[in-house]
């Protein structure tokens, strides 16, 4: 039998602490954009759950086809195929361009990611797999080991084959170099060092829209155009992972279409669930065959399950019923103007950068030397929480902890933004006269 710890609290005695400390506060129920509380309190919530939360928290048709799929099937043997699957996986294909129209239904993003460079590898004979300095795709073997913002300590080697090149991160370019004039030399640059040490089995790169994790860092204009043709010349696949970004978040159904690249792969998985464990891995019908003529295999206890496809339908309907991509478009851009207003009267705001509803708000100690506020981006964390704002401080390289990324559902109102941004500001001011 367990032995308790003596402060009492259930948080302490029985959980597992995976990622730090748990939140100050225990809830008891979620609403749209605001989480409630037992002690009373409401937060308003910047985060969308885990970035899931798109439509908002129990949103009316998510729990319709929850509660449908209960009534039908809830989950099948592996090899049984329900109805709502195959028109989740129709629907992606009318939505995707061609080629891309074989799916598999999937959970989580780590698992996503895990399957698509599974079959890259299958599909390319290779093993070797290059994703960006920054990026988080997930703490499964494969994926934790081509993340590159966190995940590593303490876990032993990487899989072999796992290479990073520089993230784009324009406001601290890692080469010192202008935007205007660089010709995306990171990008040519890396592919360059993977040269060098390659052992000539190329399969596939991995690569976010939006560094999210890293620090809300866009892809620059035409990179992924320029990515995908670095990928041609060595015979790798590229995968684009758009648990983030995709299904309207940027004010794009996806991020990489939206820009004219079709990857050989495309993930997604928390927008595509509504704040259920949905996603899915889409290729195309000839990678697909390949694979399945190479003998590929891989199964999961929940693959292809009929709820997730049922609550996947349900998101695809709201997404296109409301037009929510367009309203994250133009809300996002009413949530950066006020945040450069903001910037305006705080010198220690940075950089204001992202797209569609989700953005990143950097902080620095001074212009000059552009230094990360750490210690000041956790206080105001702190603060902004306290004064009701739940709102995540990333972690891109490991070391800084200066950018709030913002990813309100896409059902934000104006109101909510409004009282979003005068909690940062004043959290801001108490923890700068508190200094």
């Amino acid at each position: 039998m367990g032995v308790a710890t003596s402060s009492g609290d259930p948080r302490e005695q029985y959980l597992i602490r995976y990622a730090g400390s748990f939140a100050p506060f225990v809830v008891e129920r979620a609403e749209g954009s605001w989480v409630f509380t037992t002690d009373g309190r409401r937060v308003l919530d910047f985060t969308s759950g885990q970035i899931s939360s798109t439509l908002g928290h129990n949103h009316p048709r998510v729990l319709e086809a929850i509660e449908r799929s209960m009534r039908t099937a809830v989950h099948l043997n592996s090899w049984m195929l329900h109805e709502d699957v195959l028109e989740l996986a129709r629907r992606l294909a009318e939505l995707l361009p061609d080629p891309l129209d074989r799916t598999i239904v999937l959970s989580t993003g780590s698992e996503t990611n895990e399957f698509a460079l599974r079959m890259a590898k299958v599909f390319t004979g290779g093993f070797e797999v290059v994703g960006l300095t920054r990026s988080f795709h997930g703490l499964l073997a494969g994926t934790n080991s081509v993340t590159f913002s966190m995940g590593h300590k303490g876990n032993g080697p990487l899989m072999p084959g796992s290479y990073a090149v520089p993230a784009p991160y324009c406001y601290r370019c890692p080469l010192a170099m202008r935007r205007d004039t660089c010709e995306l030399a990171c990008l040519r640059l890396g592919f360059e060092m993977v040269d060098a040490q390659t052992v000539g089995s190329p399969a596939a790169m991995i690569v976010e829209p939006v560094l999210s994790t890293g620090g809300v860092i866009p892809l620059p204009e035409g990179y992924l155009a320029q990515a995908k043709q670095q990928c041609e010349r060595r015979g790798m696949a590229l995968i684009v992972d758009e648990a983030q970004t995709g299904l309207g978040r940027t004010g794009a159904l996806f991020a990489s279409i939206a820009e004219g690249v079709v990857p050989d792969f495309l993930t997604m998985s928390k927008t595509l669930g509504g704040g259920v464990p949905v996603g899915a891995t889409v290729t195309s019908a000839a990678i697909e065959q390949a694979c399945v003529d190479a003998g590929m295999l891989h199964i999961t206890t929940h693959v292809n399950d009929p709820m997730l496809a049922t609550v996947g339908l349900a998101v695809l309907d709201a997404l296109e019923q409301d037009d929510l991509a367009a309203r994250a478009q133009v809300m996002g851009v009413y949530l950066t103007d006020a945040l450069w207003e903001l910037a305006r009267r705080h010198e220690q705001i940075g950089d204001v950068r992202g797209r569609g509803l989700l953005v990143g708000l950097e902080l620095i100690t001074d212009a000059d030397s552009k230094a990360p506020a750490n210690a000041l981006g956790a206080a105001v964390t702190e603060e902004c929480l306290r004064r009701g704002l739940s709102m995540n401080i990333v972690k891109g390289d490991g070391s800084q902890t200066n950018c709030f990324r913002m990813a309100p559902p896409l059902t934000v109102t104006h109101e909510e933004i409004d009282l979003a941004v005068s909690i940062i500001d004043e959290a801001i001011t108490a923890c700068l006269a508190a200094a």
